[in-house]
């Protein structure tokens, strides 16, 4: 198997060190509903993960939550509630959405707020060699209070992951005016409080970490000094996992940190990147709803996780078809089928042969899903001659359970949907009329049915009960 490593730019085989793979994976920063970008990436990751396993790797899978962070602040002072409690309505939220996506949950899911002590003890080390200086003392601190920054050009080969020289990255660099820095490029390891925030005791006064310092301190502690592989979207590549590499190495003194550095490229709305931030994005709940998870895999899945991949509805719209196609081959078979004494005609190893290949090629899922809907058709045209088609029936579900489709009836994909949503619509309408026994009736029927309503602040969404 051979993988396309962003530090070398170049596709080495994949070789673990040990018996388990370690890899850690930079999780949300839960703040807003995850959207279809968030998907992408922990499709990707999820399917990386499921094909080592099915390879016969072992893995320990850490991804974290970015739980404190000045966007959660900001959100949570907008909304008058504790930013924990922010924080934890969308990690609840993270958790619904990856399990409707068929996500692999982590076997770890640290969160910066409960591994303070290890980000503290991991800046002390940095200031001891030197690597990491308290800023002057700021208005209203005592001595050796107050902001801690790493020095970029204590490492010599900062820049190495994303391929910048500090010279370029000084250009156009700027110190805001409320930072002692002695670099313009220096990132900042600790903050120090401000009023009104969230913040903890340290050697250097109350405050928080900064976000880089946050992961290499749950990586060391959950996976060691030298993992196998560390993922995330490309916009992390600078400065975030620059920045980790420059502090871990720093603190351990052993190179590499990561061995195999993998980044999936962008989901874009037009011309932007689908963000949180800029406001253009589709929540993972709408958009299950709408096409079903098969359907939102197959998207993803069908353009290669290092080009960027273009949202539109009839791009769904043809991957919710394609999934359906799928679903099909995997009927039960024909009469003449059934009643067929013959060996099994349709011979599934060619295939499989082609899913394992465009596998082992940096994660070719493209050509892996080429390979499933290959085996569909001929699944289909062999059961349409009144040929035994079991086996490779089996054969399809095993591949399709490795790009983490279910390939089962959704309830989204049916007819119901949209009588589900006039339902919804008709309780919404007795609840501000204030009739609500009727609108709790609609609401207790629907549980019957295995439909789940949920009243959010965004409004009524739906899903099939567990």
């Amino acid at each position: 198997m051979k993988l396309v490593n962003t530090l070398t730019r170049q596709e080495e085989e994949f070789v673990p060190q040990g018996d388990t793979v370690r890899m850690y994976v930079c999780g949300v920063t839960p703040y807003d509903e995850n959207h279809i970008g968030h998907a992408m990436s922990y499709i990707v990751f999820d399917v990386l993960r499921r094909y080592l396993e099915h390879r016969g790797y072992r893995l320990h899978h850490v991804q974290n939550f970015t739980d404190i962070d000045d966007r959660i602040i900001a959100r949570a002072a907008r909304l008058e509630i504790d930013v924990a409690e922010l924080a934890q309505r969308y990690i609840d939220r993270y958790f619904e959405d990856m399990r409707a996506l068929n996500i692999l949950p982590a076997h770890e899911y640290p969160r910066a707020t409960q591994e303070i002590p290890e980000m503290i003890r991991m800046i002390e080390g940095l200031i001891d060699k030197g690597y990491a200086y308290v800023a002057a003392a700021q208005a209203g601190l005592p001595a050796g209070q107050g902001d801690v920054y790493y020095r970029v050009e204590r490492k010599q080969d900062y820049g190495k992951l994303s391929g910048r020289s500090l010279d370029d990255m000084m250009a156009g660099a700027r110190v805001e005016p409320s930072e002692s820095k002695e670099n313009p490029m220096d990132f900042a390891l600790w903050k120090s409080a401000k009023p009104g925030e969230p913040a903890w005791d340290s050697p250097w006064g109350p405050g928080r970490p900064g976000w880089h310092i946050e992961c290499s301190a749950m990586s060391l502690k959950y996976l060691g000094e030298q993992i196998d592989i560390h993922g995330g979207g490309e916009d992390l590549i600078f400065p975030h996992h620059e920045n980790e590499i420059a502090q871990t190495e720093a603190f351990t003194d052993k190179e590499p940190f990561v061995r195999y550095w993998l980044h999936n490229a962008w989901v874009r709305m037009g011309e932007e990147k689908m963000s949180k931030s800029l406001g253009n994005f589709v929540p993972v709940r709408e958009a299950v709803q709408r096409w079903g998870a098969d359907a939102i895999r197959l998207f993803v899945l069908t353009s290669h996780y290092r080009s960027p991949l273009t949202y539109s509805e009839e791009a769904l719209d043809a991957a919710k078809r394609g999934a359906e196609r799928l679903r099909t081959s995997l009927s039960g078979a024909t009469g003449a089928a059934l009643a067929s004494t013959g060996p099994t005609q349709v011979d599934a190893a060619p295939f499989r042969e082609r899913f394992i290949e465009a596998m082992d090629h940096d994660l070719n899922t493209p050509q892996a899903v080429a390979a499933l809907f290959d085996l569909a058709r001929e699944i289909n045209r062999a059961r349409d001659e009144g040929q035994a088609v079991e086996e490779a029936q089996a054969a399809l579900r095993e591949l399709a359970d490795v790009l983490g489709l279910t390939l089962a009836e959704e309830v989204q994909s049916l007819v119901a949907a949209p009588f589900i949503q006039l339902l919804m619509e008709l309780r919404e309408e007795l609840r501000q009329a204030k009739r609500f026994d009727l609108a709790d009736r609609i609401r207790s029927r629907l549980g019957e049915l295995g439909i789940a309503l949920e009243d959010t602040a965004q409004g009524t969404v739906w899903k099939r009960r567990e």
